[in-house]
C-alpha cells in the first residue's frame, strides 16, 4: 500500500482529481487544504476508507483510472491536520495488521 499527502494542492492537481473522482465533478469536497492519496488492493482500500471516515471529518473519494494491476486509488480531502490524522490511522490499522485484517 502506498500513502502520500499533498499539502496546499495546486489548482491543476485539484482539477485532475475532481475529473477522476467517483462522484460528480461539480460535487467539490468542503475543504481542500490537503489531499491524502492511498493506493492498494481493493480490500485494503475499502478498509482504509472506513478508517478515514470514522477517524476524522474528511471526505473520501475513489479515483477512477486504468491500472493493469487492479490497484485502487483513494483521495482523502480535508484540512491538513485531519488528513494527516486519517493517514496515520490507516497506516497503524491496515499496515499494522489490526482487527481489520
Amino acid at each position: 500500500m502506498d500513502i502520500r499527502i499533498i499539502k496546499s494542492p495546486s489548482p491543476g492537481t485539484i482539477d485532475i482529481l475532481l475529473r477522476r473522482k467517483g462522484s460528480a465533478k461539480d460535487q467539490i469536497p468542503d475543504n481542500l487544504d490537503a489531499i491524502g492519496l492511498v493506493q492498494g488492493r481493493m480490500i485494503e482500500m475499502v478498509v482504509a476508507a472506513d478508517i478515514a471516515e470514522k477517524a476524522v471529518g474528511v471526505t473520501v473519494e475513489d479515483i477512477k483510472g486504468s491500472c493493469p494491476q487492479n490497484m485502487i486509488l483513494l483521495a482523502i480531502f480535508g484540512d491538513t491536520a485531519s488528513v494527516e490524522s486519517a493517514l496515520t490511522q490507516i497506516k497503524e490499522e491496515v499496515e499494522g495488521g489490526s482487527k481489520y485484517l
